[in-house]
């Protein structure tokens, strides 16, 4: 699943703090039909799901997948705070100029239950965007599509920088940035690999893991990226521009062009540099 493809739409946010003046209850049964984040800000609690049963605290992320089953129950002493927000997606497409759409098929890359560490920003981002949910000014809802993307991005980076895989993730974003700065040039996995000190396999397997991308997928990609910005905003030849960007051949670099964008490069340059 990319990442970049996903649209959501958020049906509700939700919330739970401390109010002695509210009488909440102690026991939450729901099956839901979309998908839930679900936050826990204080207090304490439990939470069954149909395979097991997992003990609540602050600073834990819930993420509930549609027609799931669920039981989360309250500590009567330090009764859970939260927040929460209720959504749904769809896998979007766009290849030259036609949007594909599909319906959600597969859950996020996230676990049923996991605890955050440093989640400062992480609770300021659930914060607005419940917030902003429940006081409704003007385009709320795109405001809070927004943010909602942005609390994601912040949900990932945390588990990102905090499990046992950091290292790895440092690597590859150590090869992005050579890639990038070595965009002129050719690569070879073999290069990378010893950039990194790692295997050419478990560099292959940890870097799709992270970008979704192999290798070539991804320094293709910033070539042709970077091959659009010289068509549109330069003067120069599609040959030209194959050659600055290290290719060879022309038609070779041709092929790769319109296997990532869906349209080749001549195609491009009059769709957008030059009108018919």
């Amino acid at each position: 699943m990319k990442l970049k493809n996903l649209f959501f739409h958020i049906h509700y946010c939700n919330c739970r703090q401390l109010d002695k003046k509210v009488k909440y209850s102690a026991r939450i049964n729901k099956t839901i039909q979309h998908h839930e984040l679900f936050f826990v800000t204080n207090g304490k609690g439990h939470i069954k799901l149909p395979n097991k049963t997992y003990e609540l605290k602050e600073g834990n992320l819930l993420y509930l997948c549609p027609n799931i089953p669920h039981t989360i129950t309250i500590d009567s002493v330090e009764p859970i705070c939260f927040f929460s927000v209720h959504f749904s997606y769809a896998i979007v497409g766009f290849d030259n100029t036609k949007w594909d759409i599909k319906q959600e098929a597969d859950t996020l890359p996230l676990d049923s239950v996991q605890s955050l560490k440093d989640h400062y920003i992480i609770n300021n981002l659930f914060k607005k965007l419940v917030g902003i949910w429940m006081e409704k000014p003007p385009n709320y809802e795109f405001i809070s599509k927004t943010l909602f993307q942005e609390l994601l991005f912040e949900i990932f980076q945390n588990l990102k920088n905090n499990n046992d895989n950091y290292s790895a993730s440092l690597k590859v974003d150590k090869v992005i940035n050579y890639m990038l700065n070595n965009i002129n040039n050719k690569i070879t996995l073999k290069e990378l690999s010893l950039l990194v000190s790692l295997s050419p396999t478990y560099l292959s397997k940890i870097f799709k893991e992270t970008t979704g991308y192999s290798v070539i997928e991804f320094f293709n990609k910033i070539k042709v990226d970077k091959a659009k910005e010289l068509i549109v905003d330069g003067d120069k030849k599609i040959k030209e521009v194959s050659k600055l960007l290290g290719f060879s051949d022309e038609f070779y670099f041709s092929r790769i062009f319109k296997k990532v964008e869906g349209i080749s490069p001549l195609d491009f340059y009059h769709k957008n540099v030059h009108e018919y």
